[in-house]
């Protein structure tokens, strides 16, 4: 009777490996218990359609009962990025055996750099968000729609950033410091006059709602619900020359919109 013996090929530790994407495991000793979101791992996909994974995952190899590798290796690090992959493979966009760039990590607990991960981070500023849409779009030309798909978010979410990414740098920089709340950087994204907008900031007294702001970025305009408005018609007005204001941030578009006198 014969036996045959596993054997192990020895990786250093920190090593980069290629791992089939259907060899890859979620590490039951990830810290992170809460699942990630359909709409992270949409956006996850989308970003590494578009650019490739920019980061490697970190896995330790799988092992039986008998302490022997099984060939399967754990994600511990990344495992958002695994199911973006597996979201591309079951598009058919890559194949299920796509070799994955990997580092090994045997050397760390699992749990304590799962946490490590997700803890020792800092999103970035929202305001940074804003601007760095815009530049893409003044730089590269980009427009909405390709923005959405290479960031996986609509195009209605990329327009609304690319709105606050215009907004007056100065009032970006107040919204940056705490002076400005998400909500008021929206009402002043309502148009596009940087001089106008840092006029109404000047003159704002104790009373700085959203509301307030609108109104008084909207003063000389007339309300598309007006008479007259609904009598010419916003098509009619846009190609005589006029100018209409929307509000992307709010619900129902069709009642914030005003046209400009």
């Amino acid at each position: 009777m014969t036996t045959k013996a596993k054997t192990e090929i020895i990786v250093e530790n920190g090593a980069e490996i290629l791992v089939p994407l259907n060899k890859l495991k979620k590490s039951p000793r990830n810290a992170r218990k809460t699942a990630h979101s359909e709409a992270t791992i949409e956006a996850l996909a989308a970003s590494i359609h578009a650019k490739g994974m920019l980061q490697n995952l970190v896995v330790e190899p799988e092992r039986d009962a008998e302490g022997e590798p099984t060939g399967f290796y754990f994600v511990t690090v990344g495992e958002g990025r695994r199911l973006a992959q597996l979201l591309r493979a079951k598009r058919k966009q890559i194949k299920k055996t796509e070799a994955i760039r990997c580092v090994l990590d045997t050397a760390n607990d699992p749990r304590e750099i799962s946490l490590d991960e997700n803890v020792t981070r800092e999103a970035m500023h929202p305001a940074d968000q804003f601007e760095a849409f815009r530049e893409l779009t003044e730089n590269r030309g980009w427009g909405a729609e390709e923005i959405a798909a290479r960031f996986g978010v609509t195009p209605h979410v990329v327009t609304q950033r690319l709105r606050l990414g215009a907004v007056s740098p100065n009032l970006l920089q107040v919204y940056r410091e705490g002076g400005l709340t998400l909500d008021q950087l929206m009402a002043f994204a309502i148009t596009e006059d940087r001089a106008r907008q840092e006029q109404v900031y000047e003159n704002l007294s104790y009373n700085c709602e959203p509301y307030v702001i609108r109104r008084e970025l909207t003063r000389m305009n007339v309300p598309a619900t007006d008479r007259s408005a609904i009598f010419i018609g916003s098509e009619a007005y846009t190609e005589a020359g006029g100018v209409i204001i929307r509000d992307l941030f709010t619900e129902d578009l069709a009642h914030r919109d005003s046209a400009a006198a």
